[in-house]
Parts: structure tokens; C-alpha cells; sequence
């Protein structure tokens, strides 16, 4: 009976799509303000749901946002926008957690269920971070996260409060847009507010990129850890011939090159959730190692503070 349910969901969301790609033309900020403007005193209801909709169908969010602000104002425009994409990507993230999650349990392995496995990890901080960084294809996302065991709740909570400040930027653009069409007053302030939230997004990843960089650790700190035998691993991503070079290497360290380290996190996936410092000669490469092993899942990482120039200048032994 539930193998009935899947296939019948199955059918109708990809009749569903199929239909949405076939009418995708006709699905721009101008029919959609004639549709809702039909709707009367319903039109905020209306609008969200088919919102909702359009987040299951892989319609454009983006047309639906502008119309929101274009329709509704900037602050209840808003607010219809970001409640209505948040229940759209409810709505997809429960039918791919019912369709395939538990198909994908089984038979996802090797490097794909160590990224699930990471993505599981960082749970509502995963959400959190795809959410505030706009480069990720929403619509597919919101499928894709589904097929995980983050629990909805945390789910739900991280992308509406996290899609704020997109939400806010393309909703006022899409009221400026409108003002400018009907003339209203005070087009330049508007429109220089429209362009100042836009820059805010746009500098989000970096931000975000900053704020998830692996945290500082000073030698003679990981000189104590070492020493107290703490179960810690010392990632060392220097060429060979660096880590067996002049300023030599830190007893105990894994030598893994960053060029190489993409293919080789296999290697590393007993540490998902153990503590993780990277070090090189000073500390730009290990900054990078760092941040690829955050966006992959590891929870607990740092790099070493001026790498092994200042290990070699506080004296600490090496090994050649």
C-alpha cells in the first residue's frame, strides 16, 4: 500500500513539473499580478500557496519574489514571500524524505554517504549556510536536503529565518520596480535602497566564507595538546618534499598535499567529528584545507598559526 502511495505521489509531482516546463513562458511578474489581483481579500493566501507550489514545480522563485514586492509592498511583501517559499520548501523537503530517503540509506556508500553523513552533521548549520549563501538552485535543494535525516523542525526553522535577507533585498526590488513603472515619488532613494540590499546578498558568501574559516591555533596550544596525547589530527598539506624539507615536519602529522585533498577525504572520515589541524609552511594553504573540510562536514577545525614557521621558531622538535 505505502509502494502504491509513493508511485501515485511519484506520478503526480512529475506530471506536475512536466506541465510547469511546458507553461514555463507564460510564468512572469506580470500574469502573476493579474492572477492575484483577481483574488481579492484572498490574495495573500493565494499568493503563498501557489508560491508553495512553484518551489515544488521548479517554477522560478525569483519571478514569484518580484511580483510579491510589486503587489504586496516591501514588508508584506516580505512576508508573503519568505512564508511562501518556506512552505514550498517544506512541502518538497517531505515528499523527498516519503518518495527516497530511506532508498537512499541503503544504497548510498563510499564518498556520497560520508557527504550525506556530513551534511547530517552540521544539520541546521548546513541549512543555515545554503540558505544565506544565494548560489545554490533552491528548488533542488530543498529535494536534496530531504534525502538526508535533518530533522524537519531544525530544517524549517534555519531556511525561514535564513532566507531573510534575500527575501528582504528582491522584494524591495520588485517594489521599486513597480514605483518606477507608476512614477511614484522618491524613485532614486528607492532605487538606491533596491541597489544597497542587493549589494548586502551579494557579499554574503564571503562573509559566510569568513565566519566558517577554520578557528586559529597557536603552536605552543597545539604543542600542549599534542604533549597531553589528545586525540587530534595533524593534518600537514604541504608537498613531500616540504614535509620532508628544511623545516621538516611535526611528529604524528599526515601528510595529505592540498591538490590532492579533495580526492582523499576518504582517508579522513573517522575524524568527521573529531578535532582537526591543518598546518603548512605558514598558514595560507592549511586556511584552504580548512575550509574545504568545513564545507564538507568536518565539525571541529583549526589551523595552525603561522604553520611550521613558527613551530621551527619556538623551537619544538621535528622530524626530517
Amino acid at each position: 500500500m505505502k509502494s502504491t502511495g509513493r508511485l501515485l505521489l511519484l506520478a503526480l509531482l512529475a506530471a506536475g513539473i512536466a506541465l510547469a516546463v511546458i507553461y514555463r513562458d507564460r510564468f512572469d511578474v506580470a500574469a502573476l499580478e493579474a492572477w492575484i489581483g483577481e483574488a481579492g481579500a484572498v490574495a495573500p493566501l493565494a499568493f503563498m500557496a501557489l508560491y508553495a507550489i512553484a518551489a515544488v514545480l521548479f517554477l522560478p522563485g525569483s519571478v514569484m519574489t518580484l511580483a510579491g514586492g510589486a503587489l504586496f509592498g516591501p514588508v508584506l511583501g516580505t512576508f508573503y514571500n519568505l512564508t511562501g517559499a518556506t512552505l514550498g520548501a517544506a512541502l518538497a523537503f517531505l515528499v523527498a524524505r516519503y518518495l527516497a530517503s530511506d532508498w537512499v540509506a541503503r544504497r548510498t556508500g563510499g564518498r556520497l554517504k560520508q557527504l550525506i553523513q556530513g551534511v547530517e552533521a552540521e544539520g541546521w548549520r548546513f541549512v543555515a549556510f545554503v540558505r544565506l549563501v544565494p548560489l545554490f538552485p533552491f528548488n533542488l535543494l530543498n529535494y536534496a536536503l530531504g534525502l538526508t535525516r535533518i530533522r524537519f523542525l531544525h530544517y524549517l526553522i534555519a531556511t525561514w529565518i535564513c532566507m531573510l535577507p534575500g527575501a528582504l533585498a528582491y522584494t524591495y526590488l520588485g517594489y521599486a520596480g513597480r514605483e518606477a513603472v507608476a512614477g511614484g515619488e522618491g524613485l532614486i532613494q528607492k532605487g538606491l535602497l533596491a541597489l544597497a540590499l542587493l549589494a548586502v546578498v551579494a557579499f554574503l558568501p564571503r562573509l559566510i566564507a569568513i565566519i566558517r574559516k577554520g578557528k586559529l591555533l597557536p603552536t605552543d596550544e597545539l604543542k600542549r595538546r599534542l604533549d597531553a596525547g589528545e586525540d587530534l589530527l595533524l593534518l600537514d598539506v604541504r608537498k613531500p618534499e616540504d614535509y620532508h624539507g628544511e623545516l621538516g615536519h611535526i611528529s604524528g602529522a599526515v601528510n595529505i598535499p592540498l591538490e590532492e585533498l579533495p580526492q582523499r577525504l576518504d582517508e579522513l572520515g573517522e575524524y568527521q567529528e573529531r578535532p582537526v589541524a591543518t598546518v603548512c609552511r605558514t598558514d595560507r594553504m592549511s586556511a584552504a584545507a580548512a575550509r574545504l573540510l568545513v564545507q564538507q562536514g568536518f565539525a571541529d577545525v583549526h589551523v595552525v598559526r603561522k604553520g611550521m614557521v613558527s613551530w621551527n621558531q619556538q623551537g619544538y622538535p621535528v622530524e626530517k
